[in-house]
């Protein structure tokens, strides 16, 4: 008989087919005990069982030992005759003991008469996905529990109208709001006033669904009203179709770290303009001490020529030139003051007895147009300055604040105590502890923060041509630093200048200033002197100065010529020397050798920087000190008082 092909069986057998080569689905039949009576090649391949093996046995050898504990099986088949069907998912067990994780359907069958005959019993293994599921399950409560234990960032969903959807615990420190009340809110409520006015909110929205992020910085409101300063990091949020369901916002509080790079600019900035202004100062001294010669020169040959000089007409040229000289010399003693070098005489003033003492000289400064008022706080400690140099910085600024006010208007200058803590100390670059302030404060047009910044630099003006030499406030500057001070600008155009001094506070009362009679009686005197110099026209001139003075001159032009003429046997009084020289040893070291080879000799040194700036450590016993430029007058005076030592 020839074979009946699946297409030509009966029915039933088709469908026998069918079933059979499922494997999938275990599909088998059940009589109405639970009895297993059929078997296809699904429940075979994940259940283990052959055919023989498993007919004829119940089906709830499949379930596990709990689960045949609580009656599972027999309630499963009661509900699916109850009610038509019964549906779970469960761990059911293989031939070899291993559990899988299944879905279970079983319909009860019934014959023609409507009585039960079985059950149908479908299952398949969903171990797989299951444990997949699982896996999210797990990997999103390790998420949100992550997302929930960040304390330092604020992470949020915003609804694509961006309403806040979910709070972490970062955003509740950062923010200040508990979770019921923002959620629910829209996130501009984070946001400035001025910020939502201009439409920043709705911007980032905008942005980050266009361009697929948003970030920024920026200062955000907390709940209390207080601000910090934010970086905000906003990304779009789409759906497995690309629809956009949201975003994801990501704030950070990064107050602390602003504040540290503003202070480390300001610092930066603050050390950049001490170095410049440190090397201008330099610059400058340098020029002051080449200056200071040529003014050496100049004066004292007017000065003798003044003394042969008879006519009239002579004169008077000789007084012109001089005084063009003296105003030289104080041009030079300024651009010393800005470098820190002028020679200062500091003693004990208390800062209100020296306004007090020159206020007559400041209000003529001022002329009529101007107010000038004084507020002189009382119990005022003492500082240890010159004074003369305190009253020229202070009319220094007085002049440069009535120059501000071209139509009139009121100066202010106020004294008082201040004590500088350490930060403020250090803000300031000065040791904290007792200060006085004295400031200068005018209504004039103020200077912009450009002009602010240069406006303690040599020859820097903003006056006309001719109307200034740009350095009144660098002589300020180089005085207050040079006492051990600070002195700082406070200015907004339109609003006026502030200038500030603080010159250390000292204990103890004011000296009294010791009136100077007249000018010295110049005496002759006689003996050799030994003049080193290494600028020939300097030394051209000391030679006339000290052959004037009934000298017999000796000259060399270094230390080393020097040398050889005072270990000579020939009679020298004084050695007159330069201290600064440009090779070989200095004048300091020069006067300690020659007081090893005379022990009586008179020692004058001179130099065009101020004494304080020059290597004088170990200047013998018995000498003495003249700037450049002296005259011949002042040189005098020294040799007389040189004689007089013991």
């Amino acid at each position: 008989m020839n074979a009946v092909s699946a297409y030509e069986a009966p029915t039933a057998e088709r469908f026998q087919l069918l079933v059979d080569s499922i494997t999938d689905y275990a599909i088998y039949m059940l009589d109405p005990a639970g009895i297993v009576s059929s078997w296809n090649a699904g429940a075979q391949r994940f259940k283990g069982y052959q055919e023989a093996e498993i007919l004829g046995s119940h089906f709830s050898k499949f379930y596990t030992p709990e689960d045949r504990a609580a009656g599972l099986p027999q309630r499963a088949l009661s509900i699916a005759a109850a009610h038509g069907k019964f549906e779970n998912e469960g761990w059911r067990l293989r031939k070899d003991g291993t559990r899988f994780w299944a879905h279970v359907v079983i319909d009860p069958i019934y014959n023609e008469q409507r009585e039960l005959v079985g059950y149908a019993k479908i299952t398949r293994d969903l171990t797989d996905k299951r444990a997949a599921e699982e896996a999210l399950k797990h990997s999103e409560q390790r998420f949100r529990l992550l997302v929930q234990g960040v304390t330092d960032y604020a992470i949020y969903m915003l609804d694509p109208q961006g309403h806040v959807s979910n709070w972490n615990a970062g955003a509740q420190r950062i923010k200040g709001y508990q979770r019921d009340e923002i959620v629910g809110q829209h996130f501009s409520r984070f946001y400035t006033p001025e910020d939502r006015a201009g439409g920043l909110p709705e911007r980032a929205l905008q942005t980050a669904a266009r361009e697929g992020k948003f970030e920024n910085e920026g200062w955000r409101l907390r709940k209390d009203g207080t601000r910090f300063w934010a970086s905000v990091v906003v990304d779009p949020i789409y759906d497995d179709r690309g629809d956009l369901i949201g975003f994801a916002k990501i704030t950070r509080d990064i107050t602390e770290r602003r504040e540290a790079q503003e202070a480390l600019a300001q610092a930066q900035a603050a050390l950049f303009q001490s170095q410049k202004m440190e090397a201008v100062g330099q610059l400058t001294g340098g020029i002051a001490h080449d200056f200071n010669n040529l003014l050496t020169i100049i004066v004292n040959n007017l000065d003798l020529l003044t003394r042969s000089a008879t006519d009239p007409r002579d004169k008077r040229l000789i007084d012109s030139a001089q005084r063009a000289a003296d105003r030289g010399a104080k041009l030079t003693q300024q651009l010393l003051a800005f470098s820190r070098r002028q020679p200062l005489q500091p003693e004990l003033n208390n800062p209100n007895s020296l306004i007090a003492a020159f206020e007559p000289v400041l209000h003529r400064a001022c002329g009529e147009a101007i107010d000038l008022r004084l507020s002189l706080g009382s119990g005022l400690k003492s500082v240890n300055v010159d004074g003369s140099q305190f009253e020229t910085s202070l009319l220094n600024l007085v002049v440069n604040a009535r120059d501000a006010m071209g139509n009139g208007g009121t100066i202010t200058i106020t004294t008082g105590n201040l004590t500088l803590t350490p930060e403020e100390g250090a803000t300031r670059q000065v040791e904290p502890g007792d200060y006085i302030c004295v400031t200068v404060r005018d209504t004039g047009e103020g200077m912009s923060s450009d002009t602010v910044s240069r406006a303690f630099e040599p020859f820097f003006t903003t006056k006309e041509i001719g109307k200034g030499t740009g350095l009144g406030l660098s002589q300020v500057y180089g005085f207050v630093n040079q006492s051990g001070g600070h002195i700082g600008i406070d200015s907004v155009p339109g609003e006026g200048t502030t200038i500030t001094m603080l010159l250390p506070a000292q204990d103890g009362e004011e000296e009294t200033e010791t009136p100077s009679g007249d000018e010295h009686q110049i005496r002759q005197t006689a003996g050799k002197v030994l003049i080193v110099e290494d600028e020939p026209e300097v030394l051209d001139i000391a030679t006339e100065i000290f052959d004037s003075l009934g000298y017999d001159v000796l000259t060399a032009a270094d230390a080393t010529a020097a040398l050889e003429i005072l270990k000579s046997s020939a009679p020298i009084d004084v050695l007159f020397s330069d201290v600064v020289m440009p090779r070989g040893m200095n004048g300091l070291e020069l006067a300690k050798e020659a007081r090893q080879l005379r022990p009586d000799i008179r020692i004058l040194l001179a130099s065009g920087y101020p004494v304080s700036t020059l290597p004088m450590h170990g200047m013998p016993d018995g000498s003495s000190f003249i700037s450049k430029p002296y005259r011949w007058t002042e040189l005098a005076e020294k040799l007389r008082l040189l004689r007089t030592k013991p």
